[in-house]
């Protein structure tokens, strides 16, 4: 078919069929569709979106445009998680080892920071040695020895995934729930794992925080991953404020250490061991989600979760002294306090000015080649609904740069809010879609 008629099908809203997707893809693959073709179609899907069916024949194309992995030789229940992304939000490298721990193997490909959330890789890589870039065969070697394998999406996986992402980024159509679907989905599939719990995250950090887009997201990933035989779960997840206390690469990591060492951050916990749990339960582990989290904590409690993530460190050529040492503290040259100028309880912090001001503060990137800092970051002193008096501490800022220091406090102006009342607390997990 001439790419222009279906361009034009989907224009005027029209189903498209398994043959005109894979012949508009695969095109593109060859060079025979070009990229202001492709940009018309994404801006088609952007505006009249697709039916399930579409979804996942558009999702099924995009996996097929690379290899996949057959983990059936692994004897065990294979789970993997994904986040939509947010601020502060660490969980993976909490909860991968974890349910490792617990019998379960985890093929986990995650990604690099994302506009103002941050990116799994990019923490790993705080930790000086850790290789996030292995082989398929390596892939495969890593977890068969241990359980876990934490990477980031290589050229065999999805390749038609890589290009049309790439291409969306520039032409305004990230906001697609189908193409975001099938943009997850073609690389989770590929990787191997029977189930996936989808961490939908609904905020002002989020990638996507109106609640009614992230409910449709979620699911679409949902019914996407039935369709392709897989069970899938998906929790609905708070990301007004910042995920725990520590914010920025290395910071993240360090606190990540500190929760499988028996240290209380209580939304980090709840949440991940909430995600745990589902993927216990998903794994055939646990006879619900509530079972699952019980046996989390457990996980937590034993040091199991942390022994498990030092066996990761170790075969992923990681540093595990560099680890084992992060009760010293390793903190960036510059630091600076955000001071409360009056009396009250915290009744906002915008998780998204925090993002920003990460970014501001060199722990993220604004172009693709900048270096990240990854000692820069934020701790938070304080958090919503934490009382706090005129002089106290609400936040510390830390970067390598001091001009960087200046523009991260200068992004966060405004972004936190006191009020003379207690606010009322909002729930952490906002709801849960089997």
């Amino acid at each position: 078919m001439n790419p222009v008629e279906i361009i034009k099908l989907k224009r005027n809203n029209l189903h498209l069929s398994k043959k005109q997707i894979h012949i508009f893809i695969d095109g593109y693959l060859k060079g025979e569709v070009t990229d202001y073709q492709m940009s018309a179609f994404l801006m088609a899907v952007y505006f009249n979106g697709m039916d399930d069916d579409e979804t996942f024949y558009l999702t099924e194309t995009m996996l097929n445009s690379g290899v996949t992995v057959d983990l059936n030789y692994l004897h065990v229940p294979k789970v993997d998680k994904h986040s939509t992304g947010g601020v502060g939000d660490k969980t993976s490298i909490i909860l991968a080892p974890l349910v490792a721990a617990c019998g379960i193997a985890v093929p986990m490909i995650s990604g690099r920071g994302l506009g103002h959330t941050g990116g799994t890789l990019d923490k790993l890589e705080s930790i000086p040695g850790f290789n996030v870039n292995f082989s398929i065969q390596d892939f495969k070697r890593i977890i068969a020895e241990i359980g876990v394998v934490m990477i980031g999406q290589t050229e065999e996986f999805a390749p038609a995934d890589k290009r049309i992402y790439s291409l969306r980024d520039v032409t305004a159509t990230v906001e697609s729930i189908p193409l975001i679907t099938s943009s997850i989905m073609s690389k989770k599939l590929a990787e191997g794992a029977d189930a996936f719990v989808f961490d939908i995250k609904i905020g002002s950090g989020a990638n996507l925080p109106d609640h009614d887009k992230s409910l449709e997201l979620a699911k679409k990933l949902i019914s996407t991953s039935k369709k392709f035989g897989k069970k899938a779960m998906a929790i609905l997840t708070d990301m007004e404020q910042p995920l725990g206390r520590k914010l920025g690469n290395w910071l993240e990591v360090e606190e990540c250490i500190e929760l499988m060492n028996g240290g209380l951050i209580p939304d980090l916990y709840k949440v991940n061991n909430v995600l745990a749990g589902a993927m216990i339960y998903l794994g055939g582990k646990a006879n619900s989600v509530e079972d699952g989290e019980k046996i989390a904590t457990e996980k937590l409690l034993d040091k199991s979760a942390y022994k498990k993530f030092l066996e990761l460190v170790e075969i992923q050529n990681g540093n595990a002294d560099y680890i084992k040492d992060w009760t010293n503290l390793k903190r960036a040259k510059y630091k600076k306090d955000i001071i409360a100028v009056e009396d009250g309880f915290v009744a906002e912090m915008r998780a998204e000015d925090f993002g920003f001001s990460l970014i501001e503060l060199g722990s993220g990137r604004k172009k693709i080649e900048d270096k990240i800092d990854y000692l820069a970051g934020i701790i938070l002193k304080k958090k919503c609904g934490d009382e706090v008096r005129k002089g106290e501490v609400i936040c510390e800022l830390y970067s390598g740069h001091e001009d960087k220091l200046l523009k991260g406090d200068l992004r966060l102006e405004g972004a936190v809010k006191i009020s003379k009342a207690k606010p009322g607390m909002k729930n952490l997990i906002l709801d849960i879609l089997e």
